[in-house]
Order: C-alpha cells, then structure tokens, then sequence
C-alpha cells in the first residue's frame, strides 16, 4: 500500500457539524443512563448529551483494568448523576425504569485478558449484559438500547472492506462473547420488543483513551512512551487499520438512538486507511519529536491477531447519514494535546 498523504488525515474538529439529533433539541429533558459511563466513549457521550440538555446518569464500576476514570468527567460531573456500581451484582431495575434512552458501552476489551481469564471476560461481556437487558424486560422499559460492540467479531477478513454481510468468525474469547452480547440484544429486540440497536465500532481513539497499557488500544501506549521520551515500540508485520476519532463515533451512537435504526446492525469506520509503521511516523511528526523501534510479534497476540482489517460503513452512511469526519491527524493533535496536560492523572 502506497503511504497515505498527511493532507488527507486533518479536518478541524471545531468545522464539524453536530448531528441534526442534537441540532434539533431532540435529547433535550430526555433521561439517559450510560453503562461504562465513566469509560473513554462514555464519558465523551455523557458530555456531549449533558450539553444538550438531557438528564444524564452514568453507570461505572470503575474496575482498575478497565477504562472507567473520575478524570474523564471531571469538566462536567455536576451535571450529571453518577453510580459507581457492577452490572452483575446490582439491582438494576430502579436504574432502567423512566429511561429513555440506554447506551450500553459497559464491557471488558482487553483481548489477551480475555484469552488469559476467559470467566471474567464471560462475566462482563456476557452476564453483565443479560442481567441489563433483563433489567428492561423485568421493568418493562421501552427505553432505545444502543449496544456497542467491536468489530472484533469478524475474526481475520476474507476480504476487504469488512461490511455487516461477513462472516463472523471470531479469534479470541473476548470476541465470541461480544458477538454472544450482540445476539442478546438482538433477541430482546425481536422477542421481548425491547429496542435496540448495534454498532460495531474499530478503533476508536480520543482524548480519555487508556494510555497506562494496551487493554484498550496500542495507540495509547505508544503516546505514553512518546511523551514520556521512550522510543514507540512498534511490532513488525505491518497490519493495515482504519481509526474512528470518539467525537464520530458519539455522532454515530446519537443517530443510532433514532426510531429507524432499531433492530439494526452498523458498522463503524474511519477516514482513512494506514499500516501502523506509517502510523507510528505520523505520530512522531505530530509530536514534533521522538523515535520508534521494531520488535518481533508477540506470539501470545501473533495467535489472535485479525491481520488487515477497515471496515465498510457504506449502510449506516446511506441509512442514517453517519461518516466519518475528523481525520487522523487532526486525532492526534487533540489526544496528545490533551495528554501532554493529563498524563500524570492516567498513570
């Protein structure tokens, strides 16, 4: 593949338009409740639903390894109610009942996690998620359920791009259970008419990621090693990806909220599409400074590496008026921006 050119990875986010269902007040006085609400996307949702003027609560269980952190809310916490609580033990009906909208990015992402401790994987991917949706049946909440998922599912392309037609053939325990949650859903959907919509997100990165170890993106890790001085350790195999910037990736997960999206399955993608040593150089040059070094692929991740992998997001473009539209590179500028103020706070 022939290197990308810088240009085509900046657009200013502050030239993006907000989605016609914030424009038109839509969420306004609705009551919102996000699981994994303190997490990376749900705290940028949170934040930009609490701007609108909806009654947000978030939900977190804020377990160490997951992405959940008081610093990601911290700008606007009094504006919303938050229950630190674990799907799995808690009696979530008083939580569900009067919700009208219920975005459901709770859930365990560390891959080598999941094949190292594949019950705890089981318990946060799979019985978390049925003791919620059980909770909406039990209750008998109509609320809009949006369900983010990974595209993790798909397992190694048969070809490229992946649209929402491939089979699903997952490599890591972490992905059958996320494709078993998808299901869930989307049981309680057709049988239980509990509304609920899936999007299959890829790696979405932003200001909030973890940073502090790979649980939920590499890229996270190698800004950490570039501002803290150390060289970016790169893995050799050259795997091409497409990144989804978090600020689209809420666009999407507000326009999915919409009546015409239930029962669905989206896919999620990026602008662009770039081989992760190329990565590595653009994010070097955005910093202004900094190296990288090759090392060989960790066998354990060799194992249930999916290759090449961007994705299709034709549907939910044609369907729903979703695209990606922050570039790359303007990504990076605002993450590690944010982190060269925040690093110590997610250590």
């Amino acid at each position: 593949m022939d290197k990308i050119p810088a240009r085509r990875f900046y657009v200013p986010v502050s030239e993006i338009p907000q989605p016609a269902s914030l424009a038109d007040g839509f969420f306004r006085d609705r009551a919102i409740l996000i699981t994994g609400g303190l997490g990376f996307i749900g705290s940028n949702l949170g934040r930009r639903l609490a701007a609108a003027g909806a009654r947000v609560e978030l939900l977190d269980c804020l377990v160490p390894e997951q992405g959940g952190h008081w610093r990601n809310v911290a700008d606007y916490r009094d504006r919303v109610r938050i229950h630190e609580v674990d799907l799995r033990d808690t009696n979530l009906t008083p939580l569900v009942a009067g919700q009208d909208f219920i975005f459901n990015l709770a859930g365990q992402t560390s891959h080598l996690d999941s094949m190292e401790n594949p019950a705890a994987d089981l318990a946060y991917n799979c019985a978390a998620q049925l003791a919620l949706l059980e909770a909406c049946r039990k209750s008998g909440s109509r609320a809009r359920v949006v369900f983010a998922s990974t595209r993790q599912i798909y397992g190694r392309p048969h070809y490229l791009p992946v649209d929402e037609k491939h089979p699903l053939q997952p490599v890591d325990i972490n992905g059958i259970h996320k494709m078993a949650a998808e299901n869930y859903h989307l049981l309680y959907n057709e049988v239980h008419g509990l509304p609920c919509t899936v999007l299959r997100l890829t790696n979405t990165i932003g200001p909030g990621m973890r940073i502090r170890d790979a649980r939920q993106t590499f890229l996270g890790v190698w800004m950490r090693q570039l501002l803290e001085g150390q060289p970016i350790d790169v893995w050799n195999g050259g795997q091409v990806r497409d990144f989804t910037d978090v600020e689209d990736a809420v666009d999407a997960m507000l326009l999915a909220a919409q009546p015409e999206a239930v029962g669905q399955v989206y896919n999620l993608g990026g602008p662009c599409t770039i081989r992760l040593g190329e990565l590595a150089e653009l994010l070097i040059d955005v910093h202004g400074s900094g190296s990288r070094t090759v090392r060989p692929f960790p066998e354990e991740r060799r194992r249930i590496d999916i290759g090449d992998y961007h994705a299709d997001f034709s549907r939910i473009k044609m369907e729903l008026g979703w695209e990606p539209r922050i570039f790359l590179r303007e990504t990076l500028v605002r993450t590690l921006a944010y982190y060269e103020e925040n690093l110590g706070h997610y250590l």
